[in-house]
């Protein structure tokens, strides 16, 4: 797996980053600036770790656990209701989860491939 390649963590910063600038044109409420803002930013940081290291099970399973986050902020933050700022939650978050997802499995393979233990 080749540095900075992979379209899945390129697609979850443009999501990061869209969930973080959202609150800018979306109207805010309960705590949803704060839930977008720092989700977002930590997607793009997961991100962009897994494009510098890939093969990193553990950095793709945190970004997983970000987008979930995303996902579920309207309702963690209290803003559900506000449909603007929700669906700019849910739409990224869900984004993130289904790419980080498809990249579980090769990131995993490729870990398992520079880690196997060399035949006795």
């Amino acid at each position: 797996m080749k540095k900075w390649t992979r379209w899945q963590d390129w697609t979850v910063i443009a999501a990061g980053a869209y969930a973080a600038l959202s609150v800018m044109w979306t109207s805010q409420g309960g705590s949803s600036t704060a839930f977008m803002v720092v989700v977002g930013v930590l997607l793009v940081a997961a991100g962009i770790t897994n494009l510098a290291m890939p093969g990193m099970p553990a950095a793709e399973w945190a970004q997983a656990l970000f987008a979930v986050v995303l996902l579920l902020a309207p309702w963690l933050g209290g803003f559900a209701s506000m449909t603007g700022a929700a669906w700019s939650a849910w739409i990224p978050g869900a984004v993130a989860l289904v790419v980080t997802a498809l990249a579980i499995k090769p990131s995993t393979e490729e870990y398992r491939h520079h880690h196997a233990m060399p035949a006795a």
